[in-house]
């Protein structure tokens, strides 16, 4: 038996074919989260690897995941989006390959008290670096409904936004929502009733505010670009999204990159990757995922 907290990295195997660690040097898993695909990259040859996550609980759990490599591994708690001071600081001009995993981690989900998921009802945070920045509960006791609808309706593509976010503020003006269970019913009921939905109709909500929180989009572009420029001449970076605002960002850049004059990189991956059935019967969470990849020239 282990405490170590369950983990699917999913896409391992079109990872590791996209990336081809196997060729040794220097690789940086730039959303490390638990370990999963960074161990899968260093089993299947990669020299050495850095690992970066702003989530310091991940962190510790890749450590321990990780500790047979020794030396060959470096974590380093930072935000991917700051991976060219990373690199600087360490003195590394060029990688060999680059990885990352834009979803959250099953520690994030399943961890008590993160206030990610409304499976539980726990308070209301959302923060991925818990160190930093004002929780959910906090940012929504200060937004106006205009702008909550713009965020709910731009992260969550949701149609009701509109309602939602009036439900939200007028809840909140009642009595400050403090966690998710009352969140998730706020939504609920705003939520017109068609007969029984796909998805629990909270769930776009919930994206949308947790990629506010964080600020998960904000310089995704730029970090896809200066990854690519720092990557050896042959090298692969492969990128994981979980919803088609992330998937939009990473193919218009990296189709961006490929039509630079001179080019960057080649596109490797013309349609996104996405599991197989077996894999999404095994990991239902895999079933959003989408890869692409690209090589540099």
């Amino acid at each position: 038996m282990t405490d170590e907290p369950h983990h699917e990295p999913v896409l391992t195997a079109e990872v590791l074919h996209y990336l081809a660690p196997d060729r040794g040097g220097l690789f940086v898993d730039c959303t490390v989260g638990l370990g999963g695909h960074a161990r899968a990259i260093l089993e299947a040859g990669a020299s050495r690897l850095i690992g970066c996550d702003r989530d310091a609980e991940a962190l510790a759990v890749a450590a321990a995941r990780l500790a047979p490599w020794g030396d060959r591994v470096e974590l380093v708690h930072a935000d991917y989006r700051d991976l060219d001071a990373v690199l600087d600081a360490r003195g590394v001009a060029t990688i060999e390959g680059a990885l990352v995993d834009l979803g959250v981690s099953s520690l994030q989900l399943e961890a008590p008290g993160r206030g990610f998921s409304f499976q539980r009802d726990e308070p209301l945070d959302m923060r991925m670096y818990r160190g930093a920045g004002a929780t959910l509960a906090e940012r929504l006791r200060e937004v106006e409904a205009g702008e909550l609808a713009d965020v709910i309706f731009q992260y969550g593509e949701e149609r009701f936004s509109r309602r939602i976010a009036r439900a939200i503020v007028e809840a909140g003006r009642r009595a400050p929502i403090a966690t998710t269970g009352e969140l998730a019913a706020i939504v609920r009921r705003a939520v017109p009733h068609r007969g029984r939905p796909r998805i629990d109709p909270a769930t776009r909500t919930f994206q949308a505010l947790r990629i506010w929180v964080n600020g998960e989009l904000d310089r995704l572009d730029r970090f896809l670009g200066t990854t690519a420029r720092r990557l050896q001449s042959g090298g692969r970076f492969a990128a994981i999204t979980f919803h088609s605002l992330e998937d939009r960002i990473v193919k218009h850049t990296f189709r961006a990159l490929a039509h630079d004059e001179p080019a960057v990189v080649r596109i490797l991956t013309k349609k996104p990757v996405v599991p197989g059935e077996t894999e999404v019967a095994a990991n239902p969470r895999a079933r959003s995922a989408k890869l692409r990849a690209v090589e540099r020239i």
